[in-house]
């Protein structure tokens, strides 16, 4: 910076001019821009290029359930095609995926037959006082199991998990030689007691680590405010794990719904579930297909209700569990 002193009408006048920057000042100058702008280039590029591996990676995920979903679906989607067609279009080779002509005659053929109606209710049954033995019976042994952590109680979570190693075969046979012999034969009782059985120990297992998620603390505090050791598991831990009760329960449900080794082995004429009439759908020409499938797409609506209603207590079920992983 330079000043220059004039007069001014007999006043003496300061300018300050700004100094005039040297050549090596301007080139270090230009330098530091060039490198700023470089830093913000690379900056640019490297969010560029994070953003683009985010896209690419959503891109392969849903791709991959694109075909997970397919693959899936698939099966059940040409199961309810197959419910639409005509008794040739069921038999046809080669066959094909969509129905030549639609019709609803499978479905009319299939809930018209004696005996379907009584095995739906049968079934429900079933499924419902499994589901109920389970949780009553799964729930207070997997909470004594987390909080008391006895050697006992490791061993028995342990043989829990051993019995869904065994084939189902192997417990069917003498559960019905013993239903029988206990005057429960071909009762809905008695393959509710049987499917217990497969639904527990997994109960178990599932409400052994919704109970591990959550904190002692919570149980201690509500001691501490009065409650005993029973009302503070009531009143404060079973609301808590209410979601992962859902989910035990939806599991249950499902395994009751779906088995049918028990069913074929217990059950006769009165108590026959679902699977097993679905079975016995047979003609001179061979099996009755077309009604199967109908039936089979029937049978299938209870779970996906049940599934779809219960879908948040689902999602903070499995969100507590994976919590506690």
């Amino acid at each position: 910076m330079s000043i220059a002193d004039h007069r001014v009408g007999g006043k003496r006048a300061t300018q300050t001019t700004p100094p005039a920057r040297s050549s090596a000042s301007l080139k270090g100058a230009t330098a530091q821009t060039d490198l700023g702008g470089g830093r913000k280039r690379r900056a640019r590029h490297h969010a560029e290029g994070l953003e683009a591996g985010r896209r690419s990676t959503r891109t392969l995920l849903w791709i991959l359930l694109a075909i997970a979903m397919v693959l899936y679906g698939f099966p059940f989607l040409y199961l309810l095609f197959t419910s639409f067609k005509t008794p040739i279009d069921t038999i046809a080779v080669p066959p094909t995926i969509l129905p030549r002509e639609w019709t609803l005659e499978n479905y009319i053929n299939a809930l018209g037959r004696n005996g379907v109606l009584a095995s739906f209710i049968n079934s429900t049954q079933t499924a419902i006082i499994s589901t109920v033995l389970s949780l009553v019976l799964a729930v207070p042994a997997a909470y004594g199991i987390t909080r008391y952590k006895t050697p006992s109680g490791r061993v028995f979570i342990m043989a829990a998990l051993v019995t869904r190693m065994v084939p189902p075969v192997a417990i069917g046979i003498p559960l019905a030689s013993m239903m029988a012999t206990a005057g429960l034969a071909d009762t809905p009782i008695a393959l509710s007691i049987a499917h217990t059985t497969i639904s527990l120990p997994l109960s178990i297992w599932l409400m052994a680590s919704f109970f591990e998620a959550v904190p002692k603390d919570l149980e201690e505090a509500a001691t501490v405010d009065g409650c005993s050791r029973l009302g503070a598991l009531w009143r404060v831990v079973i609301p808590v794990v209410s979601g992962g009760i859902a989910v035990t329960a939806i599991f249950a449900f499902l395994a009751s719904w779906n088995e049918f080794l028990f069913a074929l082995l217990m059950t006769a004429i009165r108590s026959q579930t679902t699977p097993v009439v679905i079975a016995n759908f047979q003609t001179q020409f061979g099996l009755d297909w077309g009604s199967m499938t109908a039936l089979a797409a029937v049978y299938s609506i209870p779970v996906i209700l049940l599934t779809l209603l219960l879908q948040r207590k689902i999602v903070a079920g499995m969100t507590l569990g994976a919590v506690k992983g």
